[in-house]
């Protein structure tokens, strides 16, 4: 199938072909004949599978057939869990509407609202937004959503996990009843279905990866470590094996910040993004990521969504999620499109639950294996999982963290001193350096 079977306008066509697509992919081609007829839509997808473009040509396309006279105001909302995937999406509507008398604008919070402000009064056809801003916006009342035609809800479940179900509910009162709602979600859970049942009108159901799947072009691995070496065995990891643009997880931001500073004193040039940094900051990471002056990028799984980077050839969870279902979210950062992908899990003592719990979501076991000079100490035992606001994962505050100190409290004896010290103060060097030649050495 071609781009030109699926119904899309000249001007449409003209600038996807600008961009070098000629074929549709599975949740495009499925998408956009439903979308161009006026349907609601259910849609789950994969990251990385163009689930973007699946939306915005053909909501292009409606709005470009009908035009309205008089004052610009807003006629399609896309709501995005995060400000990297609004500017992503914004990217998206700019670039295939480039030939179209439509104008686009992208809100979010963390910059100032005065601009935003200027640009909602000159007039805006497709409205791209988080929901915080947005109802700042409408509690202003510096937006006008009455007369909106369209609706979309991407990362549908990435904004149900973040808690913005009121939110969504607050935007949904200011929208008039008679409109097009498309529902995208990379996982189709119990609540999404029951959001589903709310907001869509017998909708068209789309599923083009099986529920919860990694992606079957990514190749998955775990290295077997304790929590103290992770970060010397990812920066050699990094080293020996020329990884020249690396994504790598961590729980919490004040983990990515200490995981980023000791990779760029280690060796490879390394910055951190996540929630606390500005925008311009997030931008300015992201932006040296793609241009290859930053070879590794450490973020939040919240930060991470709606990161756009072609050919991303390597991701690395540093720590495993507390949820098992952000795996699949994580790992869907490389291997996108059909390209091939690797994606390493590095896992201590403290997560083999965690572990359980995410090859219970992919239905297979992943791969294990430990590296020479990195074998895991046996008598370092498990240590409660902190979620980032000092409790442990799925239950109460530790009584270390209470205290201010580590979780898990005091230990003796000289397993206890190496578990003790503190997991984020890694050696830049050690005395035995595995080689490449070595037997386990993937």
């Amino acid at each position: 199938m071609t781009f030109e079977q699926l119904g899309l306008s000249a001007d449409i066509l003209r600038a996807v072909a600008e961009q070098g697509y000629s074929a549709p992919t599975p949740i495009q081609a499925q998408a956009i004949p439903v979308v161009l007829e006026g349907r609601d839509i259910l849609a789950g997808a994969q990251t990385g599978t163009g689930k973007t473009a699946g939306f915005t040509l053909p909501l292009l396309h409606r709005l470009a057939e009908t035009t309205r006279k008089g004052s610009r105001t807003v006629r399609a909302l896309i709501l995005t869990p995060t400000r990297e995937l609004a500017a992503q999406v914004g990217e998206s509507v700019a670039t295939y509407g480039r030939h179209l008398d439509l104008r686009s604008a992208v809100i979010f919070g963390g910059v100032k609202i005065n601009p935003q402000i200027q640009q909602l009064r000159r007039g805006v056809d497709i409205l791209i937004a988080t929901p915080g801003r947005l109802l700042d916006h409408v509690s202003q009342g510096t937006l006008d959503l009455s007369r909106v035609e369209i609706l979309v809800l991407d990362e549908a479940d990435r904004m149900l996990d973040m808690g913005f179900i009121h939110d969504i509910r607050k935007v949904l009162a200011q929208l008039p009843e008679r409109r097009q709602n498309l529902l995208f979600s990379a996982t189709f859970s119990g609540e999404i279905r029951a959001l589903a049942e709310r907001l869509l009108d017998a909708p068209v159901s789309i599923e083009v990866a099986r529920r919860n799947t990694a992606a079957e072009s990514v190749a998955q691995r775990v290295y077997r470590v304790d929590r103290g070496r992770k970060a010397e065995l990812l920066a050699w990891l990094i080293g020996s094996r020329d990884w020249r643009q690396v994504l790598v997880f961590t729980r919490t931001k004040h983990g990515a910040n200490r995981l980023a500073q000791y990779l760029d004193k280690a060796g490879p040039s390394a910055t951190a993004i996540h929630g606390n940094k500005s925008q311009g900051a997030r931008t300015r990471a992201l932006a040296g990521f793609k241009k290859g002056d930053i070879r590794v990028l450490v973020a939040t799984d919240i930060a991470a969504r709606g990161l756009d980077i072609d050919q991303l050839p390597h991701v690395v969870n540093f720590e495993l999620p507390n949820v098992a279902e952000d795996y699949v979210h994580r790992i869907g950062r490389t291997g996108r499109a059909g390209r091939e992908g690797e994606a390493v899990s590095l896992v201590c003592v403290d997560e083999d639950r965690l572990l359980r719990d995410i090859e219970k979501v992919i239905g297979r076991r992943l791969p294990a294996e430990v590296l020479e000079g990195y074998e895991p100490d046996p008598s370092i035992r498990p240590e409660p999982i902190q979620n980032g606001r000092g409790q442990r994962a799925g239950g109460r505050r530790s009584e270390g963290a209470r205290r201010g100190g580590r979780p898990g409290g005091k230990r003796s004896g000289s397993g206890a001193r190496r578990a003790r010290r503190c997991r984020w103060q890694y050696p830049l060097h050690r005395q035995q350096q595995p080689r490449s030649g070595d037997a386990g050495v993937g």
